[in-house]
């Protein structure tokens, strides 16, 4: 079925309470036996049909009680306050998973989710840089993350790592990071120091990932 035409792109970054590497990207259990965490999206050039969407920042955290793909899990997102009525209602779809194939990791993760809080509209701090393998999201009062390069802890040297997946529905390629964050209210407090840090240039469309180059 022809779908309405739309993209997002521009620099991605996540978190999430596992070991560097994230089992789920293995499909193995999370070091825990359950996930929380992340995600913000710096929307350097997009569009919902006639609708622009440039320059608009989007995140959510999240919470799984068992491995993602079993699902119950509990989300609240981050819709960047400079969104006018039409910008809303556009990532709301989008984020929503209409306009676009099933198998996107927007109608994936939506799945998965037991219980959406509302969102919260506000002005968020974000920052992503791959070369440097650093990168923060911060709302205010209210979550705090930022990502820096692994450390060997022999050497203390810093450790550049990479994901490469042929096939992935989020990414294809994508740098490794160390991440601390904190999060409080809305049933989603959570802290976590050294662990699952990612970052990559995303870009999305109705039929999922859509493949470009990334920076080194």
């Amino acid at each position: 079925m022809p779908y309405v035409d739309w993209v997002i792109r521009g620099p991605k970054i996540g978190a999430c309470s596992c070991a560097y590497g994230c089992p789920c990207e293995f499909n193995a259990r999370p070091t825990h036996g359950w996930c929380e965490g992340f995600e913000a999206h710096l929307i350097e050039e997009g569009h919902f049909g006639d609708v622009r969407l440039d320059g608009l920042v989007i995140g959510a955290r999240y919470r799984w009680p068992g491995p993602v793909h079993e699902g119950k899990g509990v989300v609240q997102g981050f819709i960047d306050e400079r969104a006018d009525g039409g910008q809303r209602d556009a990532l709301f779809a989008i984020l929503g998973g209409k306009e676009q194939e099933p198998t996107t990791s927007f109608n994936i993760y939506n799945s998965t989710i037991e219980r959406e809080l509302d969102p919260i509209f506000g002005t968020f701090e974000f920052a992503c840089d791959l070369k440097a393998r650093a990168g923060k999201f911060v709302v205010p009062g209210m979550l705090e993350v930022s990502l820096s390069p692994i450390k060997n802890p022999v050497t203390g040297k810093n450790h550049f790592a990479q994901i490469v997946l042929e096939s992935g529905f989020e990414f294809r390629k994508a740098e490794m990071a160390s991440a601390t964050f904190k999060s409080i209210g809305a049933d989603l407090d959570m802290a976590h120091e050294k662990v699952y840090g990612v970052m990559w240039n995303a870009a999305y469309g109705p039929y999922g990932v859509i493949e470009e180059p990334q920076a080194a």
